[in-house]
């Protein structure tokens, strides 16, 4: 539970720690009657984004789940009415259950109906009368099956929360499905879940679980520096050919097959290995190299990268041309995306995934050529 938030009319007012910011603003103007400027300011947000996030909550009072938890949460008792900040009047008579104050309740809940909610069919079932709520996932014969069951004021702090979305409403039931917000909240709880597991093992300075939320995690056999191939955990969407890999060309393919994917990828990792990317500190190789200070050698040493990796890397660039391996070394090793690359290199809106298949073509190429390249095969 955090603080009791309280207005410049001294009128206090509990706030749950799961509680979105734009709805406890919203409920600090509408329940409380603060004005928008002092919310602002203690937000030290500007008056018109606080408008306009009273505005987006009031636009959401049709979900049943959102409209009772913020009901309650106002604390007004029973069948009421109440103004909104449209100037228009709504009576509710449906009863209200008061919405959960634990985070960690609404946090280890949303661990196993949120994983529950993403199996293929599955929906949240709602019922005006109940105090319970249903998950259920539909078979391929359109049978239902009950997967799950979660109290009516841990849904609520899911629809406010935007975990969950109505998709149907109408009668008695309404039906709820995960949101991508959920998702992405469901896989960061579960790397916390991981990582706890772990026992911390691992460097001090290692992902966090907001780097998890967005990883895509998968096994790749790749080479080592023995010349033996061994499978490893990695990150499919760290780089963004992953995304541009997922997408579906006009032919129902993907826009970029895994033997291009994986040339970029071997561009990147020469790269890496070269230590050719932008420093971000003080150099002192040569400062601390007295007797080639003010030389200028075409390897400097360990701190320059492998000479061999930078000669790759070169030659790549060589096959590719001007334009071609503009765009290349933008997205694969700069890890730039599309819509920035095309506006840093002055084109066209949506041109830059075409060019960027011509040069990975012409690098798979190059490298087949060069190097005898196989693309491995992922698992």
């Amino acid at each position: 539970m955090t603080p009791d938030v309280q207005n410049g009319q001294g009128i206090s007012r509990k706030k749950p720690g799961w509680l979105p910011d734009a709805a406890d603003q919203y409920l600090a103007h509408v329940a409380t009657g603060e004005p928008m400027r002092e919310i602002a300011k203690r937000a030290g947000q500007s008056p018109s984004t606080v408008c306009r996030r009273v505005r987006q909550v009031e636009t959401l009072r049709d979900d049943l789940l959102i409209n009772e938890a913020l009901d309650r949460l106002a604390e007004e008792p029973g069948p009421r009415r109440y103004r909104t900040t449209n100037k228009e009047t709504r009576c509710m008579t449906a009863p209200i259950r008061t919405p959960p104050n634990d985070e960690a309740l609404v946090t280890r809940e949303a661990r196993r109906i949120l994983r529950r909610l993403c199996e293929t069919g599955a929906i949240l079932a709602v019922a005006q009368d109940m105090d319970k709520a249903v998950v259920l996932r539909q078979g391929p014969a359109g049978d239902q099956t009950r997967t799950a069951v979660v109290d009516r004021r841990i849904a609520q702090a899911f629809a406010v929360k935007d975990w969950i979305s109505c998709v149907q409403q109408g009668g008695k039931l309404a039906r709820y499905a995960i949101t991508s917000v959920g998702k992405t909240a469901l896989k960061r709880l579960l790397e916390e879940d991981r990582k706890r597991r772990m026992g911390g093992a691992g460097f001090a300075e290692g992902p966090s679980a907001f780097q998890g939320q967005h990883a895509n995690w998968g096994t790749r056999k790749v080479e080592g520096a023995d010349g033996r191939r061994q499978s490893l955990r990695v990150n499919l969407s760290e780089s963004p050919l992953a995304g541009l890999a997922r997408r579906k060309g006009s032919d129902g393919k993907p826009f970029l097959g895994a033997d291009l994917v994986q040339a970029g990828e071997r561009l990147r990792e020469d790269f890496e290995r070269a230590q050719m990317g932008p420093r971000v500190g003080q150099n002192w190789d040569r400062f601390l190299t007295g007797s080639d200070r003010g030389g200028f050698l075409s390897d400097g040493g360990i701190g320059e990268g492998p000479r061999d990796a930078r000669e790759r890397v070169s030659a790549a660039l060589d096959a590719l041309g001007p334009g071609l391996a503009d765009v290349v070394m933008r997205v694969c090793c700069f890890l730039e995306g599309l819509e920035s690359a095309e506006k840093r290199l002055g084109w066209s809106a949506r041109s830059g995934k075409v060019v960027l298949k011509i040069g990975l073509q012409r690098l798979l190429q190059h490298y087949e050529a060069a190097y005898g390249f196989k693309p491995a095969t992922c698992e």
